[in-house]
């Protein structure tokens, strides 16, 4: 660690583990209602543990993202942040604004749009947060002597990924209109500004763990660009298939969904490659799994899971069934959830002066987490294939198909247990480090 301010980043970090473990025990309430034992039903109705489950998803990894900036930037700007205060302020309303909607949903106060329940008033406070963020981040990378192409493209993923908040902000009475608006905030997040930000952290964690020339990396990270960009945007369109939009989607939204995997190839060829070429042995390997296990998971559950159920004439039996869950939890442990622990990984002996680089819990968490969900991915598949076949094609009953397909889901319960272990070892082997302190400035400079 070069700065103090770098320090902020390990609260982020904190929190962000503390709202995974929050997002995984909803994860079981949902599991098990699947198995038919709803028996929390009066307390916590199925609605408001989906809707919990998915909204910490995206706090607890837009709290990661904003670590991960806080720890990058000054290292990339080679200065101190603007205001640790402000981070700190900052971390403590988004804490603040998280914990008021998750309560809230149990009391039925949200908006009921999909993925973007958090009420109205709660929104407005996002959005003063989220400015508060770039407005730190911003300040330091304009008073920096030097930037780089990492930094800017991290930077110009979080700054578009506030602006594409704001579509969802906007209130239609047309459920069309609403929808076609609503896609804008879910899909260009997480298939287009956030691959970005995905982007500007594996550059910069393989320009550090591999010793690859940065000028190398950072043309790769041009391309990455270049291919989000161009499949990631009209990729919107294949949520446009069956809200009324008009019929062109179809064709727009086809092809590009089968170009979006390109992305998704690009930094999974993009790790191994400069992977390949290293002209050093980095100590922190546990770092470098995953790193280079983020790119290729990114790719089988982004990439190859999303194309294999987006194309229309697919996407006419699977949308909105279980076979989406396959494809999403996959997609994002792979691309979003893997970067985030990539970085905590990288970052902890570089904040707290500890060594402990190689840990057999830190190896056994990334394994044991991969292997559970592979294991929840292939139960959702088996699940959705059942649900698209039996509710799709022979018209049995929703409710009666949900009955079908239980004993499918204690294969899952038994496989998230596997992936929560994981989780848990590595929440431990992350706290092990301890808290962050002034002798990091000197300790591990040279290892970075």
């Amino acid at each position: 660690m070069k700065f103090k301010s770098q320090k902020l980043a390990y609260y982020f970090f904190s929190t962000c583990m503390l709202l995974l473990c929050l997002q995984i025990t909803y994860g079981f309430i949902m599991g098990f209602a699947h198995m038919g034992y709803d028996n929390l039903h009066d307390y916590i109705p199925f609605n408001t543990a989906r809707a919990v489950h998915t909204n910490l998803l995206v706090v607890w990894l837009l709290t990661g993202f904003m670590g991960a900036a806080y720890f990058i930037i000054p290292d990339e700007t080679q200065r101190e942040l603007y205001s640790t205060k402000l981070g700190f302020i900052q971390l403590i309303s988004l804490v603040v604004v998280g914990v008021v909607a998750v309560i809230g949903f149990h009391f039925n106060w949200w908006e009921g749009r999909k993925f973007l329940e958090i009420p109205r008033p709660l929104d407005f406070l996002v959005v003063i947060n989220v400015l508060t963020f770039l407005f730190n981040i911003g300040i330091t990378l304009f008073r920096a002597e030097r930037s780089s192409t990492t930094s800017i493209v991290l930077y110009t993923g979080l700054v578009a990924a506030a602006l594409l908040y704001l579509p969802g902000m906007i209130y239609f009475e047309n459920q069309s209109v609403d929808s076609y608006f609503r896609w804008w905030v879910v899909h260009l997040w997480v298939e287009g500004v956030w691959e970005l930000i995905m982007g500007g952290i594996l550059a910069y964690l393989l320009i550090k763990l591999t010793g690859v020339d940065r000028e190398v990396i950072e043309k790769w990270l041009y391309v990455i660009v270049g291919l989000t960009f161009l499949s990631g945007i009209l990729g919107t369109g294949h949520h446009y298939y069956y809200i009324g939009a008009p019929k062109y989607w179809l064709m727009v939204g086809g092809i590009f969904s089968a170009l979006e995997p390109l992305a998704f190839l690009g930094m999974a060829l993009f790790a191994v490659v400069m992977y390949r070429r290293s002209g050093r042995e980095h100590p922190n390997k546990i770092a470098l799994l995953w790193t280079i296990g983020c790119a290729i998971m990114s790719f089988v559950g982004a990439g190859f899971l999303g194309f294999a159920h987006t194309l229309p004439s697919v996407n006419l039996y699977t949308h909105g069934t279980l076979v989406t869950a396959m494809h999403g939890h996959l997609a994002f442990w792979g691309a979003y959830a893997m970067i985030v622990l990539a970085i905590i990984s990288y970052a902890m002996p570089m904040i707290t002066g500890r060594k402990n680089y190689n840990s057999m819990y830190g190896m056994l968490a990334f394994w044991i987490c991969n292997i559970g969900m592979l294991g929840m991915t292939g139960a959702f598949a088996v699940a959705g294939v059942a649900q698209v076949y039996l509710e799709r094609k022979t018209g049995m009953d929703f409710t009666l198909v949900q009955q079908e397909i239980e004993p499918h889901f204690l294969g899952l319960v038994l496989a998230a247990t596997l992936f929560t272990t994981g989780v848990l070892l590595y929440i431990y082997d992350f706290y092990k480090y301890g808290r962050p302190n002034d002798e990091a400035l000197v300790a591990l400079t040279d290892n970075g």
